[in-house]
């Protein structure tokens, strides 16, 4: 058995594929993924598992060099963004509207759905490479 951090099978495979600037998305359970983006679906109910849980589950094993997030977390869940933030001090943050996140989720290589229930829980983390 594995004994890494990351032990869903799809989520360790997707991580274990990424190359330098490749896209995998971590959101709220209500956003809409587009089809042809493989969505890795976490959810079992209400909050389980909780954004910030899979969040730092996956930066136990995915080097990231920047990550993307919506314009609209400032004002509509700041908790959110403060979390955000004091996980990641050091990586750099472009905020760009909902609608292009939403957009831009066909380019990544897969979305993680939580089970997170707060308005603009999505983030979009671009892998760097650890050498």
């Amino acid at each position: 058995m594995k004994k890494t951090a990351v032990i869903n099978s799809n989520l360790s495979r997707v991580i274990s594929q990424m190359g330098h600037f490749d896209k995998l998305a971590i959101g709220d359970a209500g956003t809409p993924v587009p089809e042809g983006t493989e969505k890795i679906d976490l959810s079992v109910t209400r909050g389980i598992p909780a954004f910030m849980d899979v969040l730092n589950n996956v930066l136990e094993e995915l080097e990231i060099q920047k990550v993307y997030l919506a314009e609209e977390i400032k004002t509509k869940n700041p908790d959110m963004l403060k979390a955000i933030q004091e996980r990641l001090p050091e990586t750099p943050i472009e905020f760009i509207t909902h609608e292009e996140l939403k957009s831009d989720l066909k380019d990544c290589k897969a979305f993680v759905r939580t089970g997170e229930m707060t308005p603009f829980a999505n983030i979009m983390l671009e892998s760097n490479v650890v050498f």
